[in-house]
Order: structure tokens, then sequence, then C-alpha cells
């Protein structure tokens, strides 16, 4: 017996902390990854997914882009019935339909894109979002072809076409399908222009691989998010191979603005009326009131 118990009375009985249950709910809180604050998790959703301390912008589903950026009303998915098959029987520490399964499982997904039809602050437009939980992002067969039904019924109805991207490339457990998605995506471009159509991109983080390769710098204005990772080849990768040190900040938003290759980098909580602007702007529509 220790000399405290001895000179606690009887009748008081300390708390046993080890054996008291935390009446804390998990995952009422975050820590950002830039600043490290941490932030209450309702807080940040409502700030859809940026630090209100140092304004770092965390990832954001496709699901909740569309949201973001789409009119609650009206809205029609696009190409939700085309889903990918293993044509090449892949396999490399798993099979390519194990992957495809846990993806769908931890994502609610099918693939890498979504599309869907509605209209921007009353504007009519057709969106594409990446979901870059969906085996990274990555562009296969039916990311191209969402994309390319996306872009035929943004034609069809006369409305601008915007496609936020979140990728690390060219899927390759789908081999020489997927790199043929940039050709495909690309070409389908050329519709929007035959109909003087606008084609907003906008970058996120990350961009990389073949999509950034492709579509991505293709747009009639190019967008990108704050701090936002865009390039074909990781840093690291160019590095090796240049054999040259990267200067600070290479392959950021920042970085590709002022060289000229991103046109803004336009806050995401900002992102709908800017779009909104731009579309009235290169469509010669009225402003709305």
């Amino acid at each position: 017996m220790s000399w405290l118990n001895k000179l606690l009375p009887p009748k008081i009985k300390r708390e046993n902390r080890s054996d008291k249950t935390s009446t804390v709910p998990e995952g009422l809180w975050s820590k950002c990854p830039a600043c490290e604050a941490v932030l209450y998790h309702t807080d940040l959703e409502n700030n859809l997914q940026v630090c209100p301390k140092c304004n770092h912008h965390n990832p954001l589903g496709a699901r909740a882009r569309l949201d973001m950026l789409l009119d609650a009303e009206g809205r029609r998915e696009i190409g939700a019935e085309v889903r990918p098959i293993d044509i090449l029987k892949f396999k490399d520490s798993k099979k390519y339909p194990d992957r495809l399964s846990a993806a769908r499982a931890s994502t609610g997904e099918d693939d890498a894109l979504v599309v869907m039809q509605g209209s921007i602050d009353a504007m009519p437009a057709v969106v594409a979002a990446f979901e870059f939980r969906f085996i990274g992002g990555s562009m296969g067969s039916v990311v191209g072809e969402r994309f390319v039904r996306g872009v035929r019924a943004a034609v069809d109805a006369r409305a601008p076409f915007v496609c936020v991207a979140a990728s690390g490339g060219a899927r390759m457990q789908e081999g020489l399908n997927s790199l043929m998605q940039m050709a495909k995506t690309s070409a389908a471009l050329d519709l929007l222009t035959q109909a003087k159509l606008p084609f907003i991109s906008v970058l996120t983080d990350p961009t990389m691989g073949g999509v950034s390769a492709s579509f991505a710098f293709l747009g009639d204005v190019v967008i990108a998010e704050p701090r936002a990772l865009v390039g074909f080849a990781g840093p690291r990768v160019i590095e090796q191979t240049v054999r040259e040190t990267l200067p600070e900040g290479f392959q950021r938003a920042e970085f590709l603005l002022e060289k000229g290759a991103v046109d803004m980098i336009v806050d995401r909580r900002e992102l709908k009326r800017r779009i909104a602007e731009l579309s009235t702007l290169m469509l010669r529509e009225p402003a709305l009131a």
C-alpha cells in the first residue's frame, strides 16, 4: 500500500482514468497538413475543405466538387452505365478486378470520373470531376468514354464544358487502351471548338501524367487551385533525367502561372462564381443581375 492510499479516507475512491471510456466521438477534429492547426471537422466541410487558418486546399471528392459547382436542381448524370472491364486480364500485386472492387467499396463510384449535366448560377453547363480516391484518379477507357459523352452533351445543350482534374495519369492496368484515351479526349474537344463553346479546365492537386499531357492544358481557360501540383513526371524523376536541381516550387500552380502555363489561380470558394463569369463572357451572354 502506498503512502497516498494511507492518507486518503477509506470512503474516497480515486477515479481510474484507464478504465474510463472516452466521451469524445472520433472524427470531430482534423489537423491541417500545412499549418497543423486543429480544426473542427464540420467547419472544414462548410469551408469546402479549405483551411481557414492558412488557406490550404485539402482534397475534395468528385461528388463534393459537383455539389460545389452545379446548382441543386435539374442535374443529370452522364455515362454512369459505362463501367470498366478487365480486357487484358492484368495482374500485378493484385488482380485488376480486385483493385476495382476495392475502389468501388471505398469510394462508392464505378470509375474515376463523374460527369453531370446541370447549371451553374442558372447557366446550362456540363461538369466532369475526377475522383482521386478511385485508383489515383487514373484515366482508363471508362474515363475517356465518359469525358467524350460529356463533351457531346455540352454540344447538344449549347453549354460550356468544365472538367476538374485530379489524377495520377493513365491507368497502367489497361495498357495501351489507357494511353489511347489521351488522343480520344483531346480529339473530342474539337467538337466544342467547332460549336464555339468554351472548355474550362480546372487543375487541382495533383494533376499529373497522361491527364496533364492531354486535355488538361487544352482548355480555353486553364484554372488552377492554390499550390496544386501539376506536371507530367514527378520532380525526382525529372531531376534524375536532366541532372539539374529544379527551382523552388517547381510544378506548383504559382510557378506555372508565373511561366504562363495556367491562366489564373482561383480559390476553391470563388470557383463557381468565376466559372459563371467566364462562361458568360465567352458565350457573350448578358450577365445575370
